[in-house]
């Protein structure tokens, strides 16, 4: 029972960062009906903005946590969507997957060729002592990006339903020509979104690089995690895509420890082709009607 509680605390801490990330294609596909393909290496990518703050720079954690802020919000936020959305999406869906698929590549090459094709150790944000709890050794880091998550996506659910910005998102998520009717700045509630996007981004780099080290390659787990829980939550639901991170961070955990190790990455796509057999809108989605 000890095994079985601390695998589950530990899964419920992974699958709150992948939440993170959920979240991300959640908020893009709501605004714009973006599907961002290069989502896991938007949170591959900050962890080495920090490290050129500290390594290369010699500055402090925290100053080189503001530059990498700066430099997503910038980049993976504003340029993201000026740059490569933007001029993209008279064009459909099918020309946005394969500009952010190739995003990705570009991304994780560049780090690759440019900073390092090894995995670099990453400072810790919280301590990674231990604590017994009902006889489990529980890692004082895991409880603390659970909760760090947790509020993180709890606060965001918050500013979207009690705030005026918030209700204008929404309202422009929901039907952005009645959303302009009404003199709400539509692009600026997009632009918003991307934002938040990149800074939840940011966010999910800091609390997964000192568990996974800092490498190039890990956009691409992560962000197929992540666009697996978002689908598996509800690909329209905030809430959706928190619960499907933490599902699939369970099942991974207590799959690798009690069936295999081997096959624990086969575990979240069965999770997710029962899903969309059953219920197509996810967990917590609604279903979208569509004419044709």
């Amino acid at each position: 029972m000890a095994e079985f509680f601390q695998l589950l605390v530990s899964g419920l801490a992974t699958g709150s960062i992948y939440a993170l990330a959920a979240v991300g294609f959640t908020l893009l596909w709501q605004a714009s009906k973006v599907i961002n393909f290069a989502q896991g290496e938007f949170v591959m990518l900050p962890a080495f903005f920090i490290l050129i703050g500290t390594q290369v720079l010699g500055w402090n954690f925290i100053v080189a946590l503001l530059f990498a802020l700066i430099c997503t919000l910038v980049l993976l936020g504003y340029f993201f969507k000026r740059v490569i959305i933007d001029p993209m999406l008279p064009h459909g869906v099918l020309p946005i997957v394969i500009a952010t698929i190739a995003l990705g590549i570009v991304m994780r090459d560049s780090v690759k060729e440019f900073y390092s094709a090894e995995a670099q150790p990453f400072p810790a944000v919280f301590s990674e002592e231990t604590v017994s709890v009902f006889g489990a050794v529980i890692s004082v880091q895991d409880i603390a990006i659970l909760i760090t998550s947790l509020a993180a996506i709890t606060l965001l659910q918050v500013f979207l339903t009690r705030t005026r910005t918030g209700r204008c998102m929404q309202a422009t998520a929901q039907n952005r020509a009645v959303a302009e009717i009404l003199g709400v700045n539509v692009k600026r509630m997009i632009l918003y979104t991307f934002l938040i996007n990149a800074a939840l981004a940011l966010m999910a780099s800091v609390l997964i690089s000192p568990i996974y080290l800092a490498k190039f390659s890990n956009g691409q787990s992560i962000g197929l995690i992540a666009f697996i829980a978002a689908i598996v939550g509800g690909f329209n639901q905030v809430r959706g895509a928190l619960v499907g991170g933490l599902l699939i961070g369970v099942i991974d955990n207590l799959s690798a420890a009690y069936i295999s190790a081997e096959y624990r990455t086969a575990f979240p796509l069965i999770l997710l082709i029962i899903i969309i057999l059953v219920r197509p809108q996810g967990l917590l989605g609604t279903a979208e009607e569509r004419t044709v």
